[in-house]
């Protein structure tokens, strides 16, 4: 953001281009399928919820806490995780998260009571704790400033990617697995959709270096030069802010409440959409999968032309204000639409919105973090954000147990991803960071910390 808004840097260089197209296939590949993989096996439980509920008894209030309980242990985690991760190394920590939730996924398909069914799902999220603010860190350790808001937004395209997946896969095992082998497609369902995360793992300790400089595919000079790029972006930041100071940042905390609003919206809709669309008459589980797809071929959409018009533009507020807004109005289209077909016309928008501003989040969050105090402030934003996915699901259950429909909760959270969408314009616009980090550099200890 501070970079793109200086007409007089320098354009990159096809030195420089190539580089980093160099460094994103290498890395972004097994990065990319490790996210689908923990997004698939996030989200699956919508699918299950189709035919387990009426197996097992649960209520429509006990089927929204337990899938809302999973972000509880990615509260808790998130920070202490993303620690480790500095500590360890991002290939040795990324593949223990896999292997773990890989393992609790597939547990999940031997529930049978609420209470088990809460605490494998706070298990799941405690070892999921830290994957996604975990790469985002390491990501930012090989790509400067101005270049992440591509680069985050093609990561957090493996969630739409997911959800593109996990909608026909999970229709089909339901579907053909139906009661084989004595057990129920639910629990096929997890046992399939959880393993994979199990392999995933092994590829990626076996492919992702810890740091460029573990890179046997870069050149010696390649190297030096990605070091010379990389300590030229670390420059911006008038220095290393220490945890601490981290925590008393007012604009890490504005991304939290942005990132929270998005995720509200995000998670009070993918858990629910299976239902929505079997409401609007879709009986055939294959056919709901389908369906379900299309929110997040939007998501996808939406999140390449945000991620590459505000790095265009070199601006970040009015796109993320804009993806709250879009939001908000499809869960209005959700809530008040008469029509089933336009309700899940509101869905499709209001998933595409959220999930496509959220890449926008990580982008700006780089700005104004740095060294190992930065694996502490993505994984606070992340952290705070996960009661978005608590209380989004609970809240659509409980609503759900109290009137027969969900339109009170979804009405709600339009409000409050309004207001979301009103936070992002706390955070300082590009020229005034700019103003904050040349006025920073000045000093050469600043007395509050950063670019404030």
């Amino acid at each position: 953001m501070r970079q793109q808004s200086r007409p007089a840097d320098p354009a990159p260089s096809k030195a420089e281009d190539l580089l980093f197209g160099k460094i994103l296939w290498r890395l972004m590949p097994i990065l990319f399928i490790s996210y689908i993989v923990a997004y698939i096996d996030r989200v699956n439980v919508g699918f299950a919820k189709l035919q387990m509920l009426q197996d097992l008894n649960f209520s429509a209030e006990v089927y929204g806490l337990g899938s809302g309980i999973f972000f509880v242990g990615f509260l808790l985690f998130e920070i202490p995780s993303n620690l480790l991760l500095y500590r360890f190394g991002a290939r040795a920590w990324l593949t223990r998260i896999m292997i773990t939730w890989g393992i609790l996924s597939v547990l999940t398909m031997f529930v049978t009571t609420p209470t088990q069914f809460y605490i494998i799902r706070f298990l799941l999220g405690v070892a999921e704790a830290g994957f996604l603010p975990g790469v985002v860190y390491y990501l930012a350790q090989w790509f400067p400033p101005q270049r992440q808001g591509r680069v985050m937004a093609t990561l957090v395209t493996a969630a739409a990617a997911g959800g593109m997946i996990v909608g026909p896969l999970s229709g089909w095992i339901m579907d053909v697995f139906s009661d084989s082998a004595h057990l129920h497609n639910w629990q096929w369902l997890f046992l399939l959709q959880g393993l994979p995360a199990v392999f995933v793992a092994a590829l990626l300790w076996v492919t992702l270096p810890n740091r460029p400089e573990d890179a046997k595919w870069l050149s010696q000079e390649e190297k030096t030069l990605l070091h010379t790029l990389n300590q030229d972006a670390q420059r911006e930041l008038p220095r290393k802010d220490k945890i601490a100071e981290v925590l008393g940042k007012p604009n890490v905390w504005w991304l939290a409440c942005v990132l929270l609003s998005l995720n509200l919206g995000i998670y009070a809709v993918i858990f629910w959409t299976p239902t929505i669309i079997q409401e609007a008459g879709i009986k055939s589980l294959t056919h709901i999968g389908y369906i379900a797809a299309l929110p997040y071929a939007a998501s996808a959409l939406a999140m390449l032309v945000l991620g590459r018009s505000s790095d265009y533009f070199g601006e970040r507020r009015w796109h993320l204000a804009i993806a709250c807004a879009g939001g908000a109005i499809g869960l209005l289209l959700t809530a008040l639409a008469p029509d089933p077909t336009v309700r899940i016309i509101g869905v499709i928008i209001a998933t595409a919105m959220f999930i496509g501003g959220t890449p926008l989040v990580w982008a700006l969050a780089g700005n104004f973090m740095s060294g190992r105090a930065a694996a502490t402030g993505y994984a606070l934003i992340n952290a705070v954000a996960a009661l978005g996915g608590l209380f989004g699901p609970y809240a659509m259950g409980l609503a759900q147990e109290m009137s027969g429909n969900t339109s009170s909760a979804v009405l709600t959270i339009a409000g409050l991803a309004v207001l979301g969408g009103l936070c992002v314009f706390a955070l300082p616009s590009a020229r005034q960071q700019t103003a904050l980090d040349q006025a920073g550099k000045l000093n050469a200890v600043p007395s509050k910390g950063g670019a404030q």
